[in-house]
């Protein structure tokens, strides 16, 4: 009989970074009712806060990213918070343990994790990570957060697609892409109407198989971003920095897409995620961006402007703040449009150390920037605007989960979007821990 080393102490009680403290999954799914509230919920706030995150479900995953796909939702209604419940994502990988590549090296998209993102159109709920086929998830009474299954526009997506599609606030279109592909085409891009059709797929030309995270979306432009992440099957993460590859945005016209993508060089960066984008005359598009100066060590991710000159071909870059900044969202009704304000988050990451949380309210226009700083250990997660009334840009709130190291649970804390640094107009005390995530939605019950 052959006996193995003992382990140490270290080895046999630290996690990895990963899954310790709040990364950590929660085992079980559960559904609670009439949750109590600090403070008082708005009355106009009557729908679903719903957010997607990795929790797998052995307890045991080789990055925070591959994760069994876990929505946690909050109910709200009638100055209520009705119910919460969580579910994990019944993927053919969760259910059946179905493979990404088989045997023979083929790509299954129905089999992933489905545990990066959720958003509503064109009436379905859909489960999102980028290597995969989207899930639809079941939002009607009795049956919230339940698995409908895979959806691939009726077979119409051949292609994986993006965890961070677009919605055209004026047309209804759903524009993405997807990448990952082992042989070229490396990214194609997609549109479906207002009406859930797929309508377009064509090709998007690059060199390399890159992390291609989020796009940008304006009136006229769709603008990818072929950045220095490069796939490295030898890494945990399977992408590793080379600045040497070179940095790149893509500007298509909208009313040409099957049309010239036009390629300008930029610095070499990283970006996972964007804040928006707007059409400024004829020539000019603006972009803001959560912009990693380097992947390669890590540097802190600031708010950057990059202003696209058509006419001239180059690409003006600007950082605007040097505070910590990462999932930047906007009012999504001016998706592509010029807004004023956009929110984003100052949290820990996976072996980051603790950064003290806050959200951040970022002026656009003059530049200023207001914080909520949450009392110490507590950690807030994505901020999502839901609005008060019909008009695009003006008041409303910004809803999170919020972990609280010091108590071991987890809030739903709502604040004043226009007062953000107030004390929180409601804090819904949750029955369970929610572990760190990544996106999710405010889904009101009046779709307008």
């Amino acid at each position: 009989m052959t006996t193995k080393p003992p382990t140490t102490a270290t080895e046999s009680t630290t996690p990895a970074p990963h899954m310790a403290g709040n990364f950590a999954p929660v085992k079980d799914e559960l559904t609670a009712y009439d949750l109590p509230v600090t403070g008082t919920i708005p009355p106009e706030l009557s729908g679903w806060f719903l957010r997607n995150g990795p929790n797998p479900r052995d307890a045991a995953s080789p990055h925070w990213f591959f994760g069994d796909g876990m929505v946690h939702g909050l109910r709200l209604e009638g100055g209520r918070a009705v119910s919460y419940r969580n579910r994990w994502v019944r993927t053919s990988t969760f259910t059946d343990g179905a493979p990404a590549v088989d045997a023979r090296g083929r790509r299954d998209l129905t089999a992933g994790a489905a545990n990066t993102h959720i958003v509503r159109h064109a009436g379905r709920t859909l489960a999102l990570v980028e290597s995969s086929f989207p899930y639809e998830i079941d939002c009607r009474p009795g049956h919230e957060l339940e698995t409908i299954g895979v959806h691939d526009f009726d077979g119409r997506l051949t292609t994986q697609m993006t965890a961070h599609p677009k919605t055209c606030p004026t047309t209804g279109e759903l524009h993405f892409f997807g990448y990952g592909s082992p042989t070229p085409p490396y990214v194609t891009y997609h549109r479906a109407d207002a009406s859930g059709e797929l309508v377009i797929s064509r090709p998007i030309d690059v060199p390399g198989r890159t992390m291609m995270h989020d796009f940008h979306l304006t009136e006229g432009h769709v603008i990818f971003m072929d950045l220095p992440l490069v796939h490295d099957p030898n890494r945990p993460l399977p992408y590793s920095w080379d600045p040497e590859y070179g940095a790149r945005l893509g500007v298509l016209r909208r009313d040409d897409p099957h049309g010239e993508v036009r390629w300008l060089p930029i610095d070499p960066c990283y970006v996972f995620h964007a804040l928006n984008a707007h059409d400024d005359g004829d020539h000019r598009i603006v972009l803001y961006v959560s912009r990693y100066a380097d992947f390669g060590d890590r540097t802190p991710p600031c708010l950057w402007r990059w202003t696209i000159d058509l006419a001239a071909g180059t690409v003006s870059e600007e950082q605007l703040d040097d505070q910590f900044c990462e999932f930047p969202r906007v009012d999504d009704r001016l998706t592509g449009q010029p807004a004023r304000f956009g929110h984003a988050i100052a949290a820990e990451g996976p072996g980051s150390g603790q950064i003290p949380g806050a959200l951040l309210r970022y002026d656009l226009r003059t530049g200023a920037v207001v914080r909520h700083d949450f009392a110490a250990g507590r950690t807030p997660g994505e901020a999502v605007f839901a609005p008060a009334d019909d008009r695009p840009g003006g008041p409303g709130w910004l809803i999170t989960y919020v972990y609280d190291a010091t108590t071991d649970t987890s809030d739903l804390v709502v604040l004043d979007a226009e007062d953000i640094s107030a004390d929180p107009v409601a804090t819904v005390h949750l029955p369970q821990r929610v572990p760190y995530g990544f996106h999710g939605n405010w889904l009101p019950d009046s779709v307008g």
